[in-house]
C-alpha cells in the first residue's frame, strides 16, 4: 500500500507538504501542488477517508441503516447490502453498515458528524419514528420502503401492493376460489413494517374483487411454524387450493408440510410467492413468484443518492413494477 511518505519522497517534498496539498489547510505553491498531484497519480496513492474529508468536506462514505430487528430475514437483507456496497464502490464511495436498533438517537449521532455524506435506510415502517429527523437533516437520504406519508422524502421499493394483487389474480385466473396468504413473522406486522402491510393491502384488494377470503396468517420463520401454519389453514379452510407466501424461510418447509398432510403441489394446491427469483427457482417444486429485485433496488438507491449529492433533482417516489413468473407450483384448480 502506498503511503503519504512514499508520495513525499517521489515528489521531493516533506510529508506535511503532501498533507497540506490534500487538505488545503495551508497555502503551497502551484508548482509544488502539481508535483504532489503528479506523484499521487504515478504511485496510485489513495488518501484515506479522513484526508478526503479535509480536502473536500466530504467523507465519500454512505451509511446503510439496517436495524436487525426480530423477524428480518438476514440473507435477503444482505442481498440489498451487497448491491449497495458494490454500486457505492463504482462511485468511489465506501459504506458504513449500521445494524443496531437505535432509532432516531443513533441516526442523529451519525448524521451530526462528518462520518458520512448521505444515508440509505431500510426496514421502513408505515409510521416510522425516524421521519421527522430525516426531513430536518441537511444530509441527503433515500429510504428503501415507503412510509404512510412520504412527503419530502426520497423512497424506492418494489410495488409490494401490486405484488400481492398479482399473486391473487394469477390464482383466481386458474379457478381457485379458496386461497390464503402466509405472511411474515408476527412482529413484522406489529411494527407495521411498510412492505408487509403493502402486500396485505394488495392481497385484500384482489381477494375482495374476486370474493375470496383474505385473512393473513403470520408465520414464524421455522419449519415447525410452517407445519403448524399448514395444519391451521387446512383446519380453518378445508377447501383451500391456493396459497400466497410472503416469508422466504418457510417457502419450501410449507410445501413439504402440505404434501405431508396429503396435498400435492400443484395437483391439489397451487403455491405462489413474493421472494428472490433464485429462491423460487431452487425449491424442489419451482415456485410461481413475483421477484424481489434486491440488487436493482440497492443499485438504484445509491444512484439516487449520488444525484442528490451532486445537487441534481430526483423523483421523490420510485416504485419498481411487480412482475410474476409462472413456474411449476401453480395449475388450474382441479374440479375432481
Amino acid at each position: 500500500m502506498v503511503k503519504i511518505t512514499d508520495v513525499a519522497r517521489h515528489a521531493g517534498v516533506s510529508p506535511s507538504t503532501v498533507s497540506y496539498a490534500l487538505s488545503g489547510k495551508r497555502p503551497i505553491s502551484e508548482e509544488t501542488r502539481r508535483r504532489v498531484e503528479d506523484s499521487i497519480r504515478a504511485l496510485g496513492y489513495r488518501p484515506h477517508a479522513g484526508a478526503r474529508a479535509l480536502a473536500s468536506s466530504k467523507s465519500n462514505v454512505l451509511a446503510l441503516v439496517v436495524p436487525l430487528r426480530a423477524g428480518i430475514h438476514v440473507p435477503v437483507v444482505m442481498q440489498f447490502a451487497v448491491s449497495v456496497v458494490t454500486t457505492a464502490r463504482a462511485h468511489d464511495h465506501d459504506v458504513l453498515l449500521l445494524t443496531q436498533e437505535e432509532g432516531e438517537e443513533g441516526l442523529r449521532r451519525v448524521a451530526d458528524t462528518a462520518l458520512v455524506d448521505a444515508l440509505i435506510l431500510m426496514d421502513v415502517q408505515l409510521d416510522d419514528p425516524r421521519l421527522p429527523l430525516l426531513r430536518s437533516l441537511e444530509r441527503p437520504s433515500v429510504m428503501i420502503g415507503f412510509p404512510a406519508d412520504a412527503t419530502g422524502l426520497t423512497c424506492i421499493d418494489l410495488d409490494f401492493k401490486a405484488a400481492g394483487e398479482l399473486c391473487v389474480e394469477h390464482l383466481a385466473s386458474l379457478g381457485h376460489r379458496t386461497v390464503a396468504p402466509v405472511g411474515s413473522p408476527p412482529e413484522v406486522y406489529v411494527r407495521r413494517t411498510a412492505f408487509a402491510q403493502r402486500v396485505v393491502q394488495g392481497f385484500t384488494a384482489a381477494a375482495d374483487r374476486h370474493r375470496l377470503s383474505s385473512v393473513v396468517h403470520p408465520c414464524e420463520a421455522s419449519p415447525a411454524a410452517a407445519r403448524t401454519a399448514a395444519e391451521r389453514l387446512l383446519r380453518e379452510q378445508p377447501a383451500l387450493t391456493g396459497v400466497v407466501v410472503h416469508n422466504e424461510p418457510v417457502l419450501e418447509p410449507l410445501i413439504d408440510a402440505f404434501e405431508q398432510l396429503g396435498l400435492r403441489v400443484p395437483d391439489d394446491l397451487s403455491v405462489t410467492a413474493i421472494c428472490p427469483p433464485e429462491l423460487a427457482e431452487s425449491v424442489r417444486v419451482p415456485v410461481t413468484s413475483v421477484a424481489l429485485p434486491s440488487a436493482e433496488i440497492g443499485t438504484r438507491a445509491v444512484e439516487l443518492l449520488m444525484r442528490k449529492l451532486d445537487g441534481a433533482p430526483v423523483d421523490g417516489a420510485t416504485l419498481l413494477a411487480a412482475r410474476l413468473t409462472v413456474r411449476a407450483s401453480t395449475a388450474r384448480r382441479s374440479l375432481g
